[in-house]
């Protein structure tokens, strides 16, 4: 599986914000979330256009975006 079979990104869905296909649900959310504490079953529960596969593309997305370097932020200047 790859992330980006999941994952879009479209100028007029939340400003392109990449969200999962299908939905108006931003990989963004998806991560705030489970960073709050929730876990996969609240996910599914709260998200019926969820399923595990989708919650598995964010991850991979997001291991993608890490890899080629499009997270990292500018290294800070020592004096």
């Amino acid at each position: 599986m790859n992330g980006k079979d999941y994952i879009v990104a479209d100028e007029s869905v939340l400003l392109g914000k990449p969200v999962i296909k299908g939905t108006r649900i931003s990989v963004e959310h998806v991560i705030y979330l489970m960073a709050a504490g929730w876990n996969e079953e609240q996910l599914l529960e709260n998200h019926p256009r969820l399923d595990k596969p989708k919650i598995q593309a964010v991850f991979l997305y997001i291991k993608d975006c890490l890899r080629d370097g499009l997270m990292f932020n500018e290294p800070s200047k020592s004096a």
